[in-house]
């Protein structure tokens, strides 16, 4: 019995390291943008070399998402998660040293290798981690929470140490976060071999894998410059495009696939996957459009637009730890997400009419909890969704796809939101309209925009998704209670 307890007990705590873990990627995300001003005027860097910082970061973690969970699978998870943590971490160093905005950009390359191979075994240990549903389910509670309380934790962390001490730490405060991940993973997540390598390599299904999405983030982060009509953007498009129909032709024809594509097959799989493609939008989008909308045209300091997001991550924790799975064991899945989608729909339509002059409380904040509740509704059974089905020896693969699908989305919705916002506005101003009202009419047609993205993932869940079993809702049915006796 003692050695039961003494197992169980190991299993949560690796989940905590693998929520650390987690929550190291996702701040990373968010945490520089705050730094940014900061950062250009201790560097010296032009605006177009300071996109880099953010871009560099971007375009390496999405391009090697889908590689790395699939060599996760085949090497073994917890060797490529220590090393994915050990690369984050000696990259985060770096990047708090760097001295020009060249090595900045060149350390953020590498901190995007680590996160994209950290992200992309989290959720292939954690569901292998748990033997009962009961169990993963509470787990993927947890793990939800995190994921999607981080981003707009990152806004408040960036604001704080930039203003306390320097731009530094903002990547300094990863080292002990990373030593601890790596100390603590190496001890308590336990050994998996991958089915290994020894029908060979798909070298050409590996480097499509890795081009394809790479150029896809570059065209994406490029388009708000170049125009999305432009013909660079669209040559790239039209290349990412070719990539990605060469790869398929590929490994509809290996021997031994990178990626099989038997997983794309199930029709939850796919819709849950077109979900998180879509819930990003929004979710990003109202920090992107939010913080900037609270320091430019309210008046915020970065640690009170921070500040301001706390309510929405409040509502994210107690939803996502105390009421989604028993939301889930009762209605199922499919029943949990698509509520969660319009309450986000919700929150980002009424953050699209709050006016120029607006009272936190009354025009902001009941759009952020709006937000909150939804956004703690969905995230855990997306994450569900997209991992069932699929065996335990693709379930790498299965969490590399599930992380691009949010990567892609925030990527796509932030550039999207920012240039059709920037649009706006410029138009405005050309008008004679003041700079607060065209920038206030720019950031409610991106809430709109946002909104709108957020509502076509509820119709995609509703039309493709399908419910979950009568039988799998009784199994978890103890969660809630578990994770109530847990709060208390």
């Amino acid at each position: 019995m003692t050695s039961l307890r003494s197992a169980a007990a190991r299993r949560w705590i690796a989940l905590v390291v693998l929520c650390v873990g987690q929550l190291m990627i996702v701040l990373d995300a968010t945490v520089v943008n705050v730094a940014l001003p900061s950062i250009q005027h201790s560097l010296h860097a032009d605006q177009a070399s300071l996109a880099w910082v953010i871009n560099g970061y971007l375009i390496s973690f999405g391009g090697l998402l889908l590689l790395a969970g699939r060599l996760g699978d085949l090497l073994g998870r917890r060797r490529l998660f220590l090393t994915g943590v050990a690369i984050f971490t000696v990259a985060s160093a770096l990047c708090g040293l760097a001295p020009t905005e060249g090595l900045l950009t060149a350390a953020r390359f590498v901190q995007g290798v680590g996160a994209a191979v950290v992200s992309s075994m989290v959720l292939g240990i954690l569901v292998t981690l748990f033997k009962s549903r009961e169990q993963t389910a509470r787990a993927m509670s947890i793990y939800a929470f995190v994921a999607s309380a981080g981003g707009s934790i990152g806004l408040l962390v960036g604001g704080v140490l930039t203003q306390a001490l320097s731009w530094h730490w903002i990547f300094f405060i990863n080292l002990p976060i990373g030593i601890a991940a790596f100390v603590f993973g190496a001890v308590l997540i336990p050994e998996h071999r991958g089915a290994g390598i020894r029908g060979g390599v798909d070298v050409w299904g590996a480097m499509l894998i890795t081009a394809a999405p790479a150029l896809a983030v570059y065209a994406i982060l490029e388009a708000s410059a170049n125009g999305w009509t432009s013909v660079r953007t669209l040559g790239m498009a039209a290349v990412t495009a070719a990539l990605i129909a060469v790869f398929i032709f590929v490994e509809s024809r290996a021997q031994h696939p990178l990626i099989p594509l038997r997983f794309f097959r199930s029709r939850n799989v796919a819709g849950a996957v077109l979900v998180r493609s879509l819930l990003p939008v929004g979710m990003f989008g109202s920090f992107f459009l939010g913080a900037l909308y609270l320091q430019r045209v309210l008046g915020y300091s970065p640690v009170g637009a921070g500040l301001a997001f706390m309510p929405m991550n409040i509502c994210v924790a107690l939803v996502s730890l105390l009421v989604t799975a028993r939301v889930v064991q009762r209605f199922g899945a499919k029943a949990t997400l698509i509520p969660g989608l319009v309450l986000m729909t919700t929150g980002l339509l009424l953050l699209g009419v709050a006016p120029v002059n607006a009272v936190y409380a009354v025009s902001v904040l009941p759009a952020l909890l709006v937000m909150g509740v939804g956004a703690g509704l969905v995230f855990m059974p997306s994450v569900l969704l997209a991992m069932s089905g699929v065996s335990s020896s693709d379930s790498g693969l299965a969490s590399g796809v599930a992380n691009v699908a949010i990567q892609m989305g925030a990527a796509v919705g932030v550039a999207v939101l920012a240039s059709i916002s920037a649009a706006d506005t410029t138009g405005l101003l050309s008008r004679g309209a003041s700079v607060n009202v065209a920038l206030t009419a720019g950031y409610h047609l991106g809430f709109a925009v946002a909104a709108g993205c957020v509502a076509a993932a509820a119709i995609t869940g509703a039309i493709v998704l399908r419910s979950a079993r009568p039988a799998a809702r009784v199994q978890a049915q103890e969660v809630a209670l578990r994770n109530v006796d847990l709060a208390a």
